[in-house]
């Protein structure tokens, strides 16, 4: 039966839950046995509205009652619906799009497609410890070695990754602001020297999620804009995680000022973990034929559903206010732990997507004790986090669904500590 099921999930998260989960309520798992469990880090970063936010449940519920399928062809009104409403809340500079897709990986090919035809090009620049998808073409443009080593081939010569703006541990040496951003000057030569001389685009996270929350420091994304216009590159932003008002606004690109060509969408877009994604961009670039990107159940009718109730909900009076408090909140309570324990190194991150990188007394990364910790809590707190980079980083990541109430985030903060000290009290 191949490997045993434990071993494998072993490093991506803990292993301490007691028996199967049968149901999700709010931001909370409930397993067979009665036993709870408080997810911190909202499913697969993919439940903003948690498991079983009404407004989303009765939306798929009434479209699955009526008609759940139809081929793409016959769809189009219901996708253009969502794409309008889309549109409308995105940045200014946004007024097109593209819904077929049911995955952030697959949004992520068509928008580096749409990016490739307009451009005639063929490059792409990426970033290390950047992380786009898993099919096999996302998976050779990601900035992660480990993903690739099992498969031959499977690199992409158009290919170029840059090192990450990671001011914590700055590839390059260097201290922030006197820097002078040299994470962003160097793709110039990265450009000029490593690439075919045909370069369409750079692809980026606002927040690099799975490399470990890492936060560019302010200034990074004007200076890339700059740098995209002089090399006539476009921009994209994967906001497969960041969208859909995790960093406290609907788009990352409005709450850090990113001036993106083509925005991807997917996780968060569901609402309650329903699979859709979607690819908005500028309307000039909109040239792709619907025969050069097309899945069977992409811009499904259930999923369209689901994508417009969550928006609907997203757009409601005050909700992202709150979730701007919350991330202050959240903030507040994760910082001091780089003080109360010698192994946290550092704690980053905006709204309601935050890190708390873990360290050996040289500061060094230290992945094993991140999954340690990551364990404790799960087994004696009852407490659900993951770590970064599928347990090969120090990351340990703290997302919950923006539905999170104060005491939750006081709970999930409170055995967060309490595992920590568990493992390393120093």
């Amino acid at each position: 039966m191949g490997r045993d099921l434990a071993s494998v999930a072993d490093g991506l998260v803990g292993t301490g839950i007691s028996s199967t989960v049968v149901k999700g309520r709010g931001i909370r798992l409930i397993c067979e046995d009665g036993t709870e469990y408080l997810d911190a880090v909202s499913g697969t970063f993919n439940i903003p509205l948690g498991y079983d936010h009404p407004a989303v449940v009765n939306a798929v519920s009434r479209q699955l009652q009526q008609l759940s399928h139809l081929s793409s062809s016959l769809s189009g009104p219901y996708a253009d619906k969502t794409l309008s409403t889309l549109v409308e809340i995105a940045p200014d500079n946004i007024d097109s799009g593209w819904l077929r897709d049911i995955t952030g990986s697959t949004a992520n090919e068509c928008a580096i497609k749409i990016a490739q035809k307009h451009e005639g090009k063929s490059d792409i620049v990426s970033l290390h410890l950047s992380h786009h998808g898993q099919t096999v073409f996302t998976t050779s443009i990601s900035g992660n070695a480990f993903r690739r080593r099992s498969f031959s081939g499977i690199s992409n010569p158009h290919s170029i990754k840059v090192p990450a703006p990671y001011c914590y541990r700055c590839p390059y040496n260097k201290t922030y602001p006197g820097c002078g951003l040299l994470c962003v000057e160097a793709i110039y030569d990265h450009i000029e020297f490593g690439s075919s001389g045909n370069v369409a685009c750079i692809i980026i996270e606002p927040i690099l999620g799975n490399g470990g929350n890492i936060v560019p420091p302010p200034g990074y994304f004007e200076a890339l804009g700059k740098l995209c216009e002089e090399t006539g590159m476009l921009l994209i932003a994967d906001e497969v995680q960041t969208g859909m008002g995790r960093t406290g606004e609907m788009f990352a690109c409005d709450a850090m000022n990113i001036p993106a060509n083509i925005i991807t969408l997917a996780k968060g877009l569901g609402g309650i973990g329903i699979p859709v994604a979607a690819v908005l961009m500028e309307s000039r670039l909109n040239k792709l034929e619907q025969f050069e990107h097309s899945f069977t159940s992409g811009g499904n009718l259930l999923s369209l559903a689901a994508a417009d109730a969550t928006i609907d909900v997203i757009r409601e009076k005050l909700f992202l206010k709150k979730v701007q408090q919350n991330g202050r909140l959240l903030e507040t309570l994760l910082q001091p732990l780089q003080y109360q324990y010698q192994c946290v190194g550092d704690v980053r991150g905006v709204g309601m997507m935050w890190g708390v990188e873990i360290v050996d007394q040289d500061q060094a990364p230290a992945p094993e004790k991140a999954k340690e910790i990551i364990k404790c809590a799960e087994s004696k707190y009852r407490l659900i986090l993951r770590p970064s980079r599928y347990g090969f980083g120090n990351v340990i990541k703290v997302r919950p669904a923006l539905i999170a109430s104060h005491d939750d985030l006081h709970e999930i903060v409170d055995k967060l500590s309490n595992a920590i000290n568990d493992v390393d009290p120093r």
